[in-house]
């Protein structure tokens, strides 16, 4: 009771306060987002409940509300609002949420369902501007702890933020991460804590340091360092982290070449650091086409390659669902390709091959196939998902009677921005 007394006037409070800056003069800009959000993961075991059915849907009913304001002398002010929802839903259709708060996965209580998963103030010096607050990073400039937005809601963090552009071609961006809410099935976002690892919870600070050029013609260049304290228990670790995209414009079909790789270094005895490589070509043979064929691979170290304020990572590999292979030890190959029908949308289909690992088991020696039919369109000022994907993998010798060997996920989502 304590928390959710505690959630609403906090809530009542910013309202309040904007209403206030409103009378003062003070320009406020408001937006936001109203989304319906549904899935269903049925795996194929001996006994497992089939798509559809009650107990493997999960689905939100979400507002989001932004509120931002000039406050004059180059400062800004910003603030976003999220309400999670589910009209009911799990009385006869879901057994539960992509996303809660309080630590419920089903309530009925509004208050409960409220939090403030954004608010920042910043400064403008110059070309220097410095952000200080709850907020969104993104994964351009911060490849190992970034807002996912493939949930009903983005994730943030507790940072400090500051970009420089004073160097030709070049951004500058430092950050001091303190902590972050959890992106994943069921996670509770008004609970700010620590970020984690694969190796578990950094209970310390994250320090981030990047450099982005483009001062080669058509050519981006980023590099990130990250210096992460207490990561599962004492232990420090370093990781880098670099991406090369090149688009020169007189190659055939739009040809675009990218490569990225990287290094993760715990500081303990024994410790295995783990190491990445990823190549990507996009190629867009028609107006209405676009191919990518990618590669990546991960070797067998201490922490895995993943998104410390979720469950993505930043290879180029990643899809809807085979992150849980990627983390670790495995070679993945992959294949897309994107036509655009114009009014009618764009459908998505994209599939993975990855050697050596299988998700939630990554001792085992196995294969995984992924792939994913999606189709995106915007009507009536909706934009609209819907996405199929099926996985299958091999299982370890010994497996037990009845163990699965794949599954298969659906998901539909409908948001309004406004």
């Amino acid at each position: 009771m304590r928390k959710i007394v505690k959630t609403s006037i906090v809530a009542a409070s910013l309202i309040a306060t904007t209403a206030m800056a409103a009378d003062k003069g003070i320009d406020i800009t408001t937006t936001g987002q109203a989304v319906v959000y549904y899935q269903t993961l049925a795996n194929n075991g001996a006994g497992a409940p089939d798509l559809f059915d009650q107990a493997t849907a999960k689905a939100n009913v979400g507002l989001q509300l932004n509120l931002d304001a000039d406050l004059k002398n180059n400062f800004t002010f910003g603030s976003q609002i999220n309400y999670l929802g589910t009209l009911g839903l799990e009385k006869n259709l879901v057994s539960g949420t992509m996303q809660n708060v309080g630590g419920a996965t089903t309530s009925n209580d509004i208050a409960d369902d409220i939090y403030l998963s954004q608010l920042y103030v910043a400064k403008k010096m110059g070309n220097t501007t410095l952000k200080l607050g709850r907020q969104e990073l993104p994964k351009s400039l911060s490849p190992f702890a970034y807002s996912e937005g493939w949930n009903v809601f983005k994730n943030t963090f507790d940072a400090a933020l500051i970009v420089n552009t004073d160097l030709p071609n070049t951004t500058l961006v430092g950050a001091y991460v303190g902590g972050g809410n959890q992106n994943g099935v069921s996670a509770n976002l008004d609970n700010f804590g620590d970020i984690t690892t694969t190796a578990g919870a950094i209970t310390g600070t994250a320090y981030m340091a990047t450099v982005q050029n483009k001062s080669l013609p058509m050519t981006t260049v980023t590099a990130t360092y990250y210096a992460v304290s207490n990561v599962a228990g004492s232990v420090d670790a370093d990781i880098l982290w670099g991406d090369v995209a090149i688009a020169p414009k007189d190659l055939p079909m739009g040809l675009k070449l990218s490569v990225q790789g990287g290094q993760i270094s715990p500081d303990l005895t024994g410790a295995k650091d783990t190491n990445a490589f990823g190549a990507k070509v996009d190629l867009k043979p028609t107006s209405d086409l676009a191919v990518c064929v990618a590669y990546t691979t991960v070797n067998d170290g201490t922490v895995g390659i993943k998104n410390t304020g979720g469950v993505k990572t930043p290879l180029y590999t990643q899809m809807i669902l085979n992150q849980g292979a990627l983390y670790f030890d495995n070679d993945t190959y992959m294949l897309k390709a994107v036509y655009n029908t114009g009014k009618y949308g764009k459908i998505i289909a994209q599939g993975t091959m990855t050697n050596d690992n299988t998700p939630g088991n990554t001792n085992a020696t196995s294969d995984l196939t992924d792939l994913e039919l999606v189709y995106k369109v915007n009507a009536g000022g909706v934009n609209f998902l819907a996405a199929y994907v099926n996985q299958s993998w091999d299982l370890p010798a010994g497996a037990a009677a009845g163990t699965k060997d794949g599954q298969d996920l659906v998901r539909l989502v409908a948001r309004y921005n406004f």
